[in-house]
C-alpha cells in the first residue's frame, strides 16, 4: 500500500512541478501571437494544461502526501521545512491561475523578465524540496522563536498590519 501511494505521490509531484515550471514559457509566447484564432487556440491549450492536468496532479500530490505522512508518521524538523516549501509551490500554482485569467485579455503580455523570475524561483523551490526529502536533514538555522508560539505570527505582524483584525 505504501509503495503504491509513494509511486502515485512521486508521479503527481513530477507532473505538477513540470507543469508549473513550463507554464511561464507558454505565457511569454503570448506576445508573439497575432491572430485571434491563434490566441484562442493558445488560451485553450494553456487553460487545458492548468485545469485538466496540472491542478489534478497538484491535488493528488498533496492528498497522497498527507496520506503518506499519516502512514509513515513523519514528524521531523526536515518535514516541517518541506511543508513550508510545498506551501510556496502551492502559491506558485495559485499565481499561475491568476496569470492565466489576466494574460489573455486584450493587449496583455507576459514580460521575459517575469518568465525568468518565475521559472528560476519555481526551480529553486522544487530543488529545495528534493534536497530536504533526499537528505532528510533540516537546515542548520531555525526560525525566530516567536513563530513557534501560539499567536506568535499575529503578535509579530500586528505593528505592520494596516487592516484591523478581530
Amino acid at each position: 500500500m505504501i509503495v503504491i501511494l509513494k509511486f502515485l505521490h512521486i508521479a503527481a509531484i513530477s507532473i505538477w512541478t513540470a507543469g508549473l515550471i513550463s507554464l511561464p514559457s507558454l505565457y511569454v509566447q503570448r506576445a508573439h501571437v497575432k491572430s485571434n484564432d491563434s490566441l484562442y487556440r493558445m488560451q485553450r491549450m494553456v487553460r487545458f494544461a492548468y485545469v485538466a492536468i496540472i491542478s489534478p496532479a497538484a491535488f493528488i500530490a498533496v492528498s497522497s502526501g498527507i496520506a503518506l505522512s499519516f502512514l509513515r508518521e513523519v514528524f521531523a524538523p526536515w518535514f516541517s521545512w518541506k511543508l513550508g516549501f510545498v506551501a510556496l509551490l502551492a502559491m506558485f500554482h495559485v499565481f499561475s491561475g491568476l496569470v492565466i485569467i489576466r494574460l489573455f485579455r486584450e493587449g496583455e503580455i507576459y514580460p521575459p523578465w517575469r518568465f525568468l523570475l518565475a521559472t528560476a524561483s519555481c526551480c529553486a523551490v522544487v530543488t529545495a524540496i528534493l534536497f530536504l526529502v533526499l537528505a532528510k536533514e533540516a537546515p542548520g538555522f531555525s526560525l525566530p522563536r516567536i513563530l513557534g508560539e501560539p499567536g506568535g505570527l499575529k503578535r509579530l505582524l500586528d505593528p505592520i498590519n494596516p487592516w484591523a483584525t478581530p
